[in-house]
């Protein structure tokens, strides 16, 4: 949606001079019933200031040059071909929700679990599932980013303070209510000072209701070269000072005789590990029951040596976090070593396979899509200013306005999917959807309540 709005902006103001015209009709194709992808999908659901985006993205999809096809699949209900007959230009915008693989003995025991799973449960993701295995009462957490700091952070959440405050469906708030876990190990491979996440999450972490973070001191022992190297970039001291202030906070509730944030008696532990790589997941009958941990250290410039110090913790279940992987989409070359569609030089134009730099005309990726799965939300609108002006550039070599598809029919597309039998929903039906949504919540004094079955959003969408 960044690259579409971009993209209308840009021609409006260049568009003329480029001899393109300055309007320009786009349409956007989504798998899922609803939009707004990873806002709404991938976000921790005590992140409402984020999903705030979704309310931005909105007035995008309200320009009538935008035209909205959720619950239409690319591969499945469209075709390649289908949309180069059609448009002149395609832009695969298709992120990454599966989970890069843990490569540890013992990954596949019962009871060790991807993150991306455990967040389309906890987000409602409408082919997620809807029952997850709380049993465990020592959960591992292995990760040094966001991701790990949110599944770490639902797991020690209280289920009516999470309620209260978020979107989450009825069968997610059920699932926290009979969660068993009272200790939580946090395992980051690198130092303090190497450490991905945002001083946002840090916060969040730090106030937690009736949980006691306990972080080790000499993780905190920082050489002066290590400090001065931090000191460079600033979002990455504000991390470390903020880190330093959670050190303190930490030996606050030990002192004050185990406590949560406020003061209050906690009952659960929060364990936060650096320099601390697990190297096995340990089993009994085929079940989690401890993870092995090898100690590191971490040079000034992230340089990671083990040292052959091994722990054994004992947990029922471990989460790990360690990144995603975009899926691959049908026609389109991938990248394997760089997990993304194949793209020339990163600057998101397809080319014909990984290896060779021969561009594919008229094709183009953004986002996770087009570098893999790294950088924030706002990462994205860097991403889609660069692929607009690579896409006008090279729409303006053509001598017909841009005009490239032999089948200029805007109506063209309504006419194929209705031959095909699928129901696409606009965005008048996603209003539908968030007003449906926004009324249950209200009657719990929520904002929003989210819907998660594929086949209300459908009836909702239509209005059935």
């Amino acid at each position: 949606m960044y690259s579409s709005d971009i993209f209308l902006r840009q021609l409006a103001k260049l568009g003329e001079g480029l001899g393109l015209g300055a309007n320009a009709r786009i349409d956007l194709f989504e798998k899922l019933p609803v939009p707004f992808g990873l806002v709404r999908y991938g976000v921790a659901p005590d992140h409402p200031s984020i999903k705030f985006i979704a309310s931005a993205l909105e007035k995008t999809l309200d320009n009538p040059n935008i035209h909205l096809y959720c619950d239409v699949e690319f591969g499945k209900d469209v075709t390649l071909d289908d949309l180069l007959e059609r448009y002149d230009a395609v832009l695969f915008a298709t992120g990454a929700i599966k989970d890069k693989p843990l490569n540890l003995p013992g990954a596949d025991y019962d009871g060790v679990y991807g993150a991306a799973k455990f967040v389309e449960w906890y987000d409602g993701y409408p082919t997620g599932v809807r029952e997850w295995p709380l049993q465990a009462e020592e959960v591992a957490v292995i990760g040094g980013g966001n991701v790990a700091m949110d599944v770490a952070r639902e797991l020690m959440r209280n289920a009516d303070d999470l309620k209260a405050r978020t979107d989450i469906p009825d069968n997610v708030y059920e699932g926290i209510k009979r969660n068993k876990a009272k200790t939580l190990h946090l395992f980051i491979r690198r130092g303090v000072a190497q450490a991905k996440f945002s001083v946002q999450e840090l916060r969040e972490m730090e106030k937690l209701p009736g949980v006691q973070l306990i972080i080790d001191e000499d993780d905190f022992d920082l050489d002066d070269e290590t400090i001065e190297e931090a000191g460079k970039d600033k979002l990455t001291r504000q991390m470390v000072e903020e880190l330093f202030a959670i050190r303190e906070m930490a030996e606050d509730m030990e002192d004050d005789g185990d406590v949560d944030f406020e003061g209050n008696p906690a009952d659960r532990k929060y364990y936060i590990h650096f320099n601390s790589a697990p190297t096995e997941v340990l089993g009994e009958d085929g079940k989690v029951c401890g993870i092995r941990v090898e100690r590191t250290e971490t040079s000034a410039n992230g340089r990671m040596t083990r040292t052959g110090e091994f722990t054994d913790y004992p947990v029922q279940a471990v989460y790990h976090a360690i990144g995603y992987k975009p899926e691959s989409v049908p026609g389109i070359a991938y990248d394997e070593q760089g997990a993304h569609l194949a793209n020339a030089n990163g600057d998101g134009r397809i080319t014909v396979d990984a290896a060779d730099g021969e561009i594919r005309e008229r094709l183009y990726a953004t986002g996770w899509a087009k570098r893999g799965p790294v950088g924030l939300i706002g990462s994205t609108k860097s991403d889609a200013l660069m692929i607009v002006t690579a896409m006008l550039e090279d729409l303006a070599k053509n001598k017909e306005d841009g005009r490239l598809a032999p089948d200029r029919d805007p109506e063209s597309i309504d006419r194929l999917l209705a031959e095909r039998g699928v129901r696409p929903i606009d965005f008048a039906g996603w209003k539908r959807v968030d007003a449906y949504e926004r009324a249950e919540g209200a009657k719990e004094g929520r904002e929003h309540k989210k819907v998660i079955e594929p086949d209300e959003f459908r009836r909702l969408a239509h209005g059935e």
